[in-house]
């Protein structure tokens, strides 16, 4: 048997990462950070880690791989997540579609879907 174990996010700011993505996910620090590594888990259940690598470059503005964060009130979270520093991202948008493109305070982006029940599973 295989299972993701910590899904890996690279950083240029690792002090600022820790304490967005902790905010943003309701995360904690699972051991003190490194000065280039720290791995964040769930505050409470279970769930993905999600381990942040310092890195040297620039996020790719057109990145191959991204989270998808489901949520049952999309607005009120894509605003508090703008409200940690998250920023908006020019994104064109097809007809009907059912997420928000955000970017972290390093660039990256992630999407903010729409999820109703489904973001509870």
């Amino acid at each position: 048997m295989i299972r993701i174990g910590s899904i890996v996010w690279g950083v240029r700011d690792l002090p600022r990462a820790v304490e967005f993505w902790s905010e943003a996910l309701r995360y904690r620090p699972l051991r003190e950070p490194d000065v280039d590594w720290a791995i964040l888990a769930p505050v409470a259940g279970a769930g993905p880690q999600l381990a942040l690598k310092l890195v040297g470059s620039e996020a790719n503005p057109s990145p191959r791989h991204h989270l998808d964060l489901y949520a049952d009130d999309q607005e009120a979270e894509a605003d508090r997540l703008r409200g940690l520093g998250a920023l908006d991202v020019d994104w064109d948008y097809e007809e009907g579609a059912d997420y928000v493109v955000l970017a972290d305070p390093d660039g990256n982006r992630f999407c903010v879907v729409s999820a109703g029940e489904a973001a509870a599973s």
